[in-house]
């Protein structure tokens, strides 16, 4: 059994307990450096003695209160989401195979609405569509091994996976939150117009590689960057408004679809890609680079002039050069520059370690239905659009679920019951005939991974310090696209062996990965740390308070 600590009087210790009790007590132990006189840190605030600011306490006395500019530069930078809820979907309709029907009396006895076209000859049916609505009848990929039908989508998650691994610590050493999003996304839409160019599966497949490659660091890069720009009371809410803009953005998909009903399956990439460049630009010119990080690597002068220019008119004008000339006595956090250096971070220390296998696998669990159910939509006996949309909606809810039960509830009860709850819903879809059912329950497992998906994003940034926090959220999100890579091929197979094989398969992963979330610690309430020295200082504290 150990004790929890306890308070004494500063005035019944001797100096060097002082400044230990203080250091540990303090949330953000930034606010001391090892060596300093004690008797000024442990004395209690007196009129006339200034106190050394923690970097922490600075942020939130510049942009604690919520003001337009951080509205507006978090709305933008949020809307990321929108534009990658896109690509990462766009093949359930570009790729989908199209209706057909019998249309040779010769052939009339032995064609019908389930007859298998493969086995039918060519003369005795058609498309109801021009060819070029979808990849399959413009190719001839009606009768294709399902591995080549499904090889578009799972090549997009392979170079998700391995973009995101090459890519994950670039904004966390050489780049920085701001750059990595506006490339990412620059190049993710050029990709999607070379991709309307394809005149085969093959180089349609390459594309695709390169689109996931490129929009790998995305949803990382947006959730980090808009929760480092405001202060701890907004940290959890802003994070939803990202949610909310990638809800949009696949609510918007299948609107686009159907109105490009008929035409080719190239205008669809051609209608999504070419606003993202142009958003782009957008986010270049209008958004601040993250604050925190500006000042772990030691950019000082461009960390006050991003303070300045989001704060809050009433925080602004206190922002005197002799506030910020105070930054020289912080502690100093340099880190290396090499774009693998938040990555050896990270697997330097065991604890670290630890809790990113964890978030990956859980996350793995959760991908494997967030992307995979959309994408197996077309297996169900339920109209395409309309179940799409339907899934889509069901993100608005789900968001507003996630904002409930991160403000109230602890961030590991609530993964874990909404990760057997998706689960159990999505094995009943196999079991059950009735249409209308059967889309139900998959709404429902859709669902709760989703609003699972949302918490498990804000509990994986309140786990990592700044100095790794989005190489370990861009990791954690790794998994859920590995997921969905194996979720895309069981999606192909269950469209010819049945539901068991995709949905099946979906329910029991996710229910099975949901429960290594009780091996992590919880967050709620926690104030965020900038190095990793900090989050052990913190963690041993917690523990020596309750441990029994």
């Amino acid at each position: 059994m150990c004790h929890g600590y306890q308070r004494t009087s500063i005035h019944s210790q001797t100096a060097s307990t002082a400044a230990q009790h203080r250091y540990m007590a303090d949330p953000n132990p930034l606010l001391y450096q090892a060596g300093l006189e004690e008797p000024q840190a442990a004395a209690p605030l007196t009129e006339g003695k200034r106190q050394r600011p923690s970097l922490d306490d600075t942020i939130e006395h510049c942009i604690g209160d919520f003001g337009w500019t951080q509205i507006l530069q978090i709305t933008l930078v949020s809307f990321a989401w929108f534009f990658d809820a896109q690509q990462i979907f766009i093949t359930i309709f570009t790729d989908a195979e199209p209706k057909w029907s019998c249309i040779n009396s010769n052939f009339s006895s032995s064609c019908n609405e389930n007859s298998n076209p493969c086995q039918l000859p060519r003369e005795s049916w058609s498309w109801d569509f021009p060819a070029s609505t979808s990849i399959i009848s413009e190719w001839s990929l009606e009768c294709a091994d399902s591995i080549i039908t499904g090889l578009p989508e799972s090549a997009f998650f392979s170079g998700s996976l391995v973009g995101g691994f090459a890519l994950a610590s670039l904004s966390d050493s050489a780049l920085g939150r701001k750059n990595m999003l506006v490339l990412s996304i620059l190049f993710m839409s050029l990709t999607g117009v070379l991709t309307a160019l394809s005149t085969n599966v093959w180089m349609y497949a390459g594309w695709r590689f390169i689109a996931g490659f490129c929009r790998a660091p995305i949803g990382a890069c947006a959730l980090v960057l808009a929760t480092e720009l405001v202060g701890r009371k907004w940290r959890e809410n802003v994070g939803i408004i990202g949610f909310i803009c990638f809800t949009l953005g696949f609510l918007a998909l299948p609107l686009i679809a159907f109105l490009l009903q008929g035409y080719s399956w190239r205008l669809i990439y051609l209608w999504t890609c070419v606003p993202t460049m142009f958003y782009s630009i957008a986010v270049f010119i209008g958004v601040r680079e993250s604050p925190r990080w500006l000042f772990i690597k030691g950019r000082k002068d461009e960390f006050a002039e991003t303070l300045r220019s989001i704060a809050a008119p009433a925080s602004r004008s206190s922002l005197t050069q002799s506030f910020f000339g105070r930054c020289s006595e912080w502690e100093e956090k340099k880190q290396e520059t090499d774009i693998f250096s938040a990555l050896k971070i990270l697997m330097a220390k065991g604890w670290s370690c630890r809790r990113l296998v964890v978030v990956m696998v859980v996350g793995f669990g959760h991908g494997i239905i967030y992307y995979g159910m959309p994408l197996g939509l077309g297996n169900l006996s339920f109209d395409l659009y309309l179940s799409v949309t339907l899934n889509a909606l069901s993100e608005f809810p789900a968001s507003l679920l996630a904002f409930v039960l991160i403000g109230k509830l602890n961030r590991k009860g609530s993964v874990l019951g909404l990760s057997l709850l998706s689960g159990v819903c999505s094995v009943s879809c196999v079991l059950v005939r009735w249409k209308a059912l059967q889309i139900g329950l998959e709404l429902m497992s859709f669902l709760s991974a989703c609003t699972a998906f949302d918490i498990v994003s804000i509990y994986t940034l309140e786990l990592f310090p700044t100095c790794v926090r989005n190489s370990a959220v861009a990791m954690a999100r790794q998994s859920l696209v590995l997921g969905g890579a194996l979720g895309s091929v069981l999606v192909a197979v269950g469209r010819k062996k049945g539901l068991l094989l995709s949905y099946g398969v979906f329910g029991m992963t996710i229910s099975i990965c949901g429960l290594f979330v009780v091996c992590l610690p919880e967050t709620k309430g926690r104030v965020l740390c900038d190095t990793m020295e900090e989050e052990e200082r913190k963690n041993a504290a917690f523990d020596e308070i309750h441990c029994v």
